[in-house]
């Protein structure tokens, strides 16, 4: 079934290219590990293992490391209620509805496609918005199931954990505690040096991707719902009251913050996650206008 959801080719072209790149880093890592660790096998095997568990089960290790929970309608008929009027008017498949057990408030779409998607809300966005920001915010994460933006971010972001876990493993293998040859600490560092390289390359093609696919979730979410005020009227919500979310709290989740919909302690320019929040604002704002509904 085809979404009414018009694509975005400059995101098709970003997601296109970031791919491309991040492939073709993958390439680089897995012939570097080889030459390094040589072992083509344990090498291919690792890699391939990992890469098929974060694509396959990228929803069910979204959902478990932010509490969340599958919910059905009778137990959230007001929620299931604005995923279905939706849903029907992007004419697109409803995906599962989860709630994550969070004061955080915030929202994510995760899953490999569209068939197998998951939007999730948090307790903590449950409590904060009205009927119509929440619809805004769901629109906003729908959008990115039907430009299939979430796969791509949850395969992009695949070559960072791995190149953060071998700088973890490097880091604090045992073999930094004892004593070792000379080729052996050579190899350990030449594997923490090539890591640390990929994990900064793939950290920023990630982020650039990030933040142009906000910016286009925001614009045909707020079309979808025909009411871009509302969804501004969240974005300002959320922004503020995670400014009043205890650092602890933030720091549990700030991991996932390219797949929310409004940044937790994100960091500034290149390293965001999401563009500022004016930017998004202005967005909305000059959407309004064309629709004849000023914020």
């Amino acid at each position: 079934m085809r979404s009414r959801i018009q694509p975005d080719r400059r995101l098709t072209v970003r997601m296109g290219l970031t791919m491309f790149l991040l492939g073709l880093l993958y390439v680089a890592f897995a012939a570097a590990l080889v030459v390094l660790l040589k072992s083509v096998v344990l090498i291919v095997v690792i890699l391939g293992g990992l890469l098929f568990a974060q694509y396959w089960y990228s929803d069910r290790i979204a959902l478990a490391a932010l509490k969340g929970h599958i919910v059905t309608a009778e137990q959230y008929p007001q929620l299931h209620a604005i995923v279905d009027r939706l849903c029907a008017l992007a004419d697109m498949p409803k995906p599962k509805v989860a709630v994550a057990e969070l004061d955080v408030p915030n929202a994510f779409a995760t899953g490999r496609n569209a068939d197998h998607a998951v939007v999730c809300v948090t307790t903590g966005i449950l409590g904060l918005l009205d009927e119509k920001e929440l619809e805004g915010v769901i629109a906003h994460e729908l959008t990115h199931v039907a430009h299939r933006d979430v796969a791509v971010i949850t395969i992009a972001s695949f070559l960072g954990v791995v190149a953060g876990l071998m700088m973890r493993f490097t880091l604090y293998s045992q073999a930094f505690g004892r004593r070792q040859d000379q080729n052996t600490a050579m190899i350990l560092m030449a594997v923490m040096v090539v890591s640390i390289a990929v994990y900064a390359i793939s950290f920023l093609l990630i982020r650039a991707l990030s933040r142009y696919r906000e910016l286009a979730a925001d614009r045909d979410g707020a079309i979808l719902t025909g009411q871009p005020s509302e969804l501004a009227s969240a974005l300002v919500k959320l922004t503020d009251s995670a400014a009043r979310i205890p650092s602890r709290d933030l720091r549990s989740v700030q991991a996932f913050n390219a797949f929310f919909i409004s940044p937790v302690g994100s960091l500034a320019g290149l390293f965001s996650t999401h563009p500022k929040l004016e930017r998004r604002l202005d967005q909305l704002a000059k959407l309004s206008e064309q629709m004849g509904r000023p914020l």
